[in-house]
């Protein structure tokens, strides 16, 4: 098999991958899931996603490995206590700034 025919491969199952965990659902619950584990477990399912995605390119978005823990820490504190992700964005902006300058 050559490159064009594995990337038909993949994608067929990437689309098939993807339909299923959204058919499957729909087809086989057919009444209101009334676990309160399994509706908070699905509650919680989009932000994990989101944070497993942007967790790395946070931490590698900088030149070092440093700047960017930083920056992350920084970031966590802040919206912790302010919440506003205006203000989380310019600390951690600033964080990493401040960081390279000394670096």
């Amino acid at each position: 098999m050559n490159f064009e025919q594995n990337t038909y491969i993949y994608l067929l199952v990437a689309a098939a991958t993807i339909y299923a965990i959204r058919a499957l659902p729909l087809t086989l619950i057919q009444k209101e899931i009334t676990n309160t584990f399994i509706r908070s477990f699905l509650y919680y399912v989009p932000y994990v996603t989101l944070a497993v995605m942007a967790f790395p390119a946070i931490i590698t978005a900088t030149s070092s490995l440093i700047s960017g823990m930083v920056a992350f820490a920084v970031a966590v504190i802040v919206a912790w206590f302010s919440g506003n992700l205006f203000t989380v964005a310019l600390a951690s902006c600033a964080a990493v700034y401040l960081v390279e300058l000394f670096l």
